[in-house]
């Protein structure tokens, strides 16, 4: 650093336009410094009392030298300067530099330009520049880009203008390029402010020159007689010219805003002929291919499409290029012309890929379809029909295509695998073509997908077989009930006849325990096929299970974290409460079951609107309003392979004896009797959720009796928690006709009714309770019948019945659903019904509530 003396100690800054071309010298540093040894030297031989005055004199006069120095850098007469700014090539840069600049002080002054701001502002010298403002003060054209400038350097910001000046003489005017930037980062650089001015007057006729050049291509692109248009790597339409856009009936303004994809030009799968070029890095191709475009009003056009495309170093596709030539506008009639566009049209069009090929399977020509469907698969498929279908077909696809090479005809059907993650089917047609030496194909490949057919014909199938598993364990159970039902009814007489202190009452009750079980295994069953009896009520689902949670956390655990997540203003469903808790149940311990380790068990309620029902994946359900339960576990998934098996009856992956293989498909059951829908995702490591979509139930004015007496079963639990709830007296008189075709149920049956003080008569089907009934008319007062009988079922009899004696109660018992037979009576006909099986107490219970009915 060297000191640099200011000649206006108040105005430092002109220095910008003259500094000071000083450099320091280390010969004065090295004179000073050896003056000052040689006093040191020469005060020490003088002797410490002849030396101090003048050392003390010497040691004054360096403090006032520095004293002042100190000054008159404070007020800025000696500065230090660095060497960078007497640099004089950084000067002869600037002051011969080809833009004009100008540095300005906080005032807006002008502390220093070079020659051409000088020329470009027409001032006759330094004395005479003057700043940018002022320079173009007046002229309406610069002085709103000036301000923004002015504004700019104020803020100490950069901004950049390009405006035109007239000429004052009329001449031609000129561009100039305005330019503003502070002068550093430093506080004292930031005082001052750098203006450039550059005439870019022949870089702008240069550009309007190029500017018209292209406007002319562009007109001579648009209105040339063919069409043109260009699509980037994404789909979209970029360029269309004129020509195409009259054929089309496009708008080019529309066109021009963007969103016209490819796919909304081209008709059909031609889209995918398009994009079907095979990828070769650095090269540039050409095709040509005979496709329809589409119209906006939806007609089509006929054209021929020589499509270009480049490909990059890596094999990226670039913008395509297509010349497009009208095949409609013909000069005159050509048979053979039209013939090959109604060809081509429908070769495109056809729903099936077509392919021609060789003896290797290597694709030489190829329809829209083929291309489109080589596309969503994996691999070089446009390249080898062989790569389409999965490697375990393929030997067959190999054969079928050798025998076409060989001349055969009738070449068999080839069903196969098509490739890829998901599972698709395809059926190949292959058709042997005439040979030609000149070309190498052998074979014409017809591919039909098969995809949808097969998956509804194993959902047809897969429903047919739970329909006939379904009749099947229906009629198990209802002949399983008769036997329980017999079973249950001797049992209890047991009871009754033996005290708790007898030795044989504990195998009484072990009995009693088994029949139990047996009978809930058979409502399993029946809830399966659907047919055992519901009791719905309106339901809010939130409420149900809230009620739940204490059971579901017992069931799982403390391993399994549960988690209940309650939509908002759920809607109402319309369900059996107790068949409900069921399906929670069942579903909570299949996922317990699943996480042996633990892990989290997620139920999730939500209003499914229609809309959203309709764009759900799931296939069956129709669009409406539905109330969504969400149960997901973190467990170990379900395998693909037996996602479809796991609502069969008795399928079970657990060990034996660990399960019945009941719990999903009574969930199904119960679901699907609901009028619900029930479906399963699961992976297999990750865990499984089990979505149920219920009805929702719009809320009509119902008795006031029915709620009343959906919560009396709930309350009956509190009620005798609280106190021991008294014996109910289940005795009676009256005559009752037992209608029942098993002689040894009907025999017990009547047995405990009369064990009651009824007076019971017998009958072993439909045809001799009539005839009892006309014999007693008046002396019966309730019949007690079964469903299903031989010569004449229950309905039946019923309608006879009440046609003699329109008052008559009448209790049906059957092992099936209330709803099975109660569709076959007439309407508003009333009856009461007991489930198979039942013990004697529920069979007293139920006689006497009918009989005491008013």
């Amino acid at each position: 650093m060297a000191l640099e003396l200011s000649n206006d100690p108040h105005h430092p800054e002109p220095d910008l336009v003259e500094p000071a071309r000083r450099s320091g010298s280390i010969l004065l540093v090295l004179v000073v410094a050896a003056g000052v040894v040689a006093a040191a030297v020469g005060f020490m031989m003088l002797g410490r009392t002849q030396a101090q005055p003048y050392i003390l004199g010497l040691l004054a006069l360096l403090a006032m030298v520095g004293l002042f120095t100190l000054f008159a850098f404070a007020a800025g007469i000696v500065r230090f300067a660095d060497r960078t700014t007497e640099d004089p090539v950084l000067r002869q840069i600037a002051d011969h530099a080809f833009d004009g600049l100008a540095v300005t002080d906080s005032r807006g002054h002008i502390v220093y330009t070079n020659a051409a701001y000088l020329a470009l502002t027409g001032a006759a010298g330094p004395d005479d520049a003057r700043p940018v403002e002022r320079v173009f003060i007046g002229n309406p054209d610069v002085s709103e880009a000036v301000f923004r400038l002015l504004k700019a350097a104020r803020e100490g910001k950069r901004l950049q203008e390009e405006v035109r000046v007239a000429g004052s003489d009329g001449a031609h005017g000129r561009w100039l390029r305005l330019r503003v930037r502070p002068l550093g980062e430093g506080k004292r650089e930031a005082r001052f402010t750098v203006w450039s001015i550059a005439d870019i007057t022949r870089d702008r006729e240069r550009q309007e020159d190029v500017f018209q050049e292209l406007q002319h291509a562009i007109e001579y692109l648009d209105h040339a007689p063919c069409g043109f248009f260009s699509v980037n790597p994404a789909g979209e339409v970029v360029y269309i010219n004129a020509t195409l856009a009259n054929w089309l009936d496009h708008d080019l303004a529309e066109i021009g805003s963007g969103g016209l994809k490819l796919a909304d030009i081209v008709s059909g799968d031609g889209a995918a002929l398009l994009t079907s070029i095979t990828a070769e890095p650095g090269a540039v191709k050409t095709e040509t291919f005979d496709v329809d475009l589409r119209m906006r009003n939806g007609k089509t056009v006929p054209v021929r499409l020589y499509h270009k495309l480049a490909f990059g170093a890596d094999g990226t596709p670039g913008t395509s290029r297509t010349l497009v030539i009208n095949r409609a506008r013909d000069e005159g009639p050509d048979p053979q012309r039209t013939a090959e566009v109604r060809f081509m049209r429908f070769f495109d069009h056809t729903p099936m890929a077509i392919a021609t090929v060789d003896r290797s399977g290597a694709v030489a020509r190829a329809n829209a379809r083929f291309a489109k469907l080589a596309q969503s698969l994996p691999g070089s498929a446009n390249k080898s029909i062989l790569a389409v279908v999965n490697e375990r077909d393929r030997a067959a696809l190999t054969a079928a295509i050798a025998k076409a090479a060989e001349g055969q005809g009738d070449i068999a059907p080839v069903e196969a695998m098509l490739d890829g993650t998901a599972e698709r089917w395809g059926q190949f047609f292959v058709t042997a073509v005439e040979k030609d030496e000149r070309d190498a194909e052998v074979a014409i490949v017809y591919m039909l997908e098969t995809t949808e057919k097969r998956t509804l014909e194993n959902r047809v199938t897969q429903q047919q077989k739970m329909e006939m598993v379904g009749q099947l364990a229906g009629g198990i159970a209802h002949d399983f009930n008769n036997v329980l039902s017999a079973i249950m009814m001797a049992n209890d007489f047991l009871l009754n006849a033996h005290k708790p202190t007898d030795p044989s009452f504990q195998d009484i009750m072990q009995i009693k325990q088994n029949a139990t079980r047996a009978a809930t295994l058979v409502r399993q069953l029946l809830a399966f096929s659907r047919r055992q009896t519901l009791r719905p009520q309106v339901l809010d689902l939130g409420d149900a299970l809230s009620d739940l949670t204490m059971l579901l956390r017992r069931l799982i655990g403390e391993k399994v974290k549960l988690d209940l997540v309650h939509g908002r203003d759920l809607w109402p469903v319309k369900v059996d409460v107790s068949q409900f808790e069921q399906v929670i149940v069942n579903l909570a311990v299949n996922a317990r079951d699943a996480m042996p380790d633990g892990g989290r068990l997620s139920i999730r309620t939500a209003n499914i609107v229609t809309a959203e029902a309709a764009k759900l994946p799931y296939k069956g359900m129709p669009a409406a309003d539905y109330v969504c339960i969400d149960v997901t576990d973190t467990g170990t998934g379900i395998p693909a392979e037996i996602v479809d098996k796991i609502f069969e009856p008795f399928f079970s992956t657990k060990e034996v004896g660990k399960g019945t293989g009941l719990g999903l498909s009574t969930v199904y059951g119960i679901v699907k009797q609901t009028g619900g829908f029930v479906y399963v995702d699961s992976e297999p490591g990750k865990g499984t959720s089990f979505r149920i979509f219920l009805p929702r139930h719009v809320v009509e004015a119902e008795p006031a009796v029915e709620p009343a007496a959906a919560a009396a079963p709930a309350a009956a639990p509190d009620t005798a928690a609280a106190a021991p709830a008294k014996p109910r007296d289940l005795t009676g008189q009256g005559t009752i006709l037992l209608v029942e075709d098993e002689d040894g149920l009907r025999a017990l049956n009547a047995r405990g009714l009369r064990s009651r003080g009824y007076t019971v008569l017998e009958a072993a089907n439909g045809m001799e309770a009539l005839d009892i009934l006309v014999e007693n008319n008046d002396a019966i007062d309730l019949v007690v019948s079964d469903v299903v009988m031989p010569e004449m079922d229950g309905p039946t009899m019923l309608k006879a019945m009440r046609g003699r004696n329109p008052d008559l109660r009448i209790i049906f018992v059957s092992g099936y659903a209330e709803d099975a037979f109660a569709r076959s009576l007439p309407e508003n006909q009333q009856f009461a019904f007991l489930p198979k099986p039942f013990t004697l107490s529920q069979l007293v219970a139920q006689v006497k509530e009918t009989m005491t009915a008013s």
